[in-house]
């Protein structure tokens, strides 16, 4: 009796350690619809990575059903393989899902089609590493050369230097430039390429969080049974599913945890605020207003006016005015702001300026100015003006290059006399000259700066 139950205890624990082991397996998701052409080769594809999933240890489940792209369900897999699908799958709610899924540090793996997918969701492009671009016709299934760049990855271990196998050729657009090519194709070995002499086929990069690895292959059935594909696209999946931990913590809040507040409204030309303590908003519009937002009662003032200059020489309205403006990173213990902006008076220039503030009030006589900046008013336009502070101290200031763009349909270079304001070659094109550029200092405590 002793000897019975020792057994069955052993089998009990045995099931429990089984059923253990395959809850921990990492899940995949093989998501298949399609909204354009649909290849004869996803049941293939799908049956290929079921066994893929058997022999090594990940589970694989399968579906066309775009419900399925919710963070919930999503949570549950270490990577999501788009397998041939084609066309507009994921609706606007379904896709900032996924997006978060990623950002929450998911896997992303593209098989053939998947470049023929969401050309609306440029984020989907970018996460792809391409769009489909066309292929060749007459047939469009060919035998083609292949080189492989990169014997390192997972993906590509073991691959030949060169290959021929016979599949359908993308050509791709909107490449993007962060993609690590794996494997290319030799474009002389097959008419209709437009890619030229590194036409990509596989690729992979990390993406907004997460992995994304692709593959043009994948078209004939025949793919499935190949080995070197096989292996290729096991190794996609195993770079894709990472760590398998997946943290929505990471990821950008959902819309839907947002409530839009109006704090002010019929302005006149808003152009940046500066949030202060207390969850006071202080703005500024163009025309040199200084407005200040309290929660303690809702309202809206202003507490001040920049005199600033609106108009060209020759009276047209002009881009300048009140551009810039941030707090100091110590404002709670010395209640300074900046300002950029074109003064008002004869003198073609801006400034950056250093204001105290005083509770709710403005000080304009406690003025410091840091910087002028010598421009042109004579014809419009280019004027920038952004103020913002990093985390050592350093202040950034982006200024416009103060040059007319439309008196031809080229750059605005012209040396001619009385052409100065068409000329950039003064401002952006001068590098001793702080137009045109992002501009950095050190604001000092006594109203002067340095240069870090």
């Amino acid at each position: 009796m002793h000897r019975l139950v020792a057994r069955i205890a052993l089998l009990i624990a045995a099931v429990c350690v089984t059923s253990a082991v395959h809850a921990q397996q990492p899940r995949v998701l093989v998501f298949s619809k399609t909204a354009g052409f649909r290849h004869s080769s996803i049941p293939n594809g799908k049956a290929a990575i079921l066994k893929l999933g058997q022999a090594n240890g990940f589970a694989v489940d399968t579906t066309e059903d775009a419900t399925a792209f919710t963070q919930k369900n999503l949570a549950r897999y270490a990577a999501v393989i788009f397998l041939s699908t084609t066309g507009d799958v994921l609706d606007a709610a379904q896709q900032d899902d996924f997006e978060r899924y990623i950002q929450a540090g998911g896997g992303y793996v593209g098989i053939h089609s998947a470049t023929d997918t969401e050309y609306d969701w440029p984020w989907y492009g970018r996460l792809a590493g391409a769009y489909f671009n066309g292929h060749p016709n007459n047939p469009n299934v060919k035998k083609g050369t292949y080189h492989t760049l990169d014997t390192t990855h997972i993906s590509t271990k073991g691959f030949p230097a060169t290959f021929d196998r016979v599949d359908e050729f993308y050509n791709f657009k909107s490449i993007d430039p962060t993609i690590h090519p794996l494997v290319e194709i030799d474009e002389t070995s097959y008419t209709g390429g437009t890619n030229g002499a590194h036409h990509p086929m596989s690729w992979y990069h990390d993406f907004d969080g997460g992995r994304a690895w692709y593959t043009n292959m994948g078209h004939t059935e025949a793919s499935y049974t190949e080995p070197l594909f096989l292996g290729h696209i096991l190794g996609g999946i195993k770079y894709a599913m990472g760590s398998g931990k997946i943290d929505f913590g990471r990821a950008r809040p959902e819309e839907n945890r947002f409530t839009r507040v109006v704090l002010a409204e019929k302005l006149n030309e808003p152009v940046e605020l500066a949030v202060l303590p207390g969850e006071r908003v202080l703005f500024v519009e163009r025309r040199g207003a200084v407005k200040l937002y309290t929660p303690s009662d809702g309202k809206t003032r202003q507490i001040s006016a920049i005199p600033v200059s609106t108009k060209y020489a020759d009276s047209s309205q002009a881009e300048d005015g009140l551009l810039g403006l941030a707090a100091d990173p110590n404002f709670a213990t010395n209640g300074w702001v900046y300002m950029y902006y074109s003064p008002a008076g004869p003198e073609s220039k801006n400034e950056l300026s250093r204001f105290h503030m005083v509770g709710d009030s403005l000080d304009l006589s406690s003025r410091k100015v840091l910087l002028e900046i010598p421009t042109q008013r004579l014809k419009c336009c280019h004027t920038g003006g952004s103020i913002a502070f990093d985390a050592k101290g350093n202040l950034y200031l982006s200024t416009g290059d103060n040059s007319n763009p439309f008196a031809t349909g080229y750059a605005p270079i012209d040396e001619r006399p009385g052409r100065m304001p068409w000329d950039a070659q003064k401002s952006s094109g001068n590098t001793n000259d702080l137009r045109g550029k992002v501009v950095r200092i050190h604001p000092e405590p006594d109203g002067t700066y340095t240069i870090p």
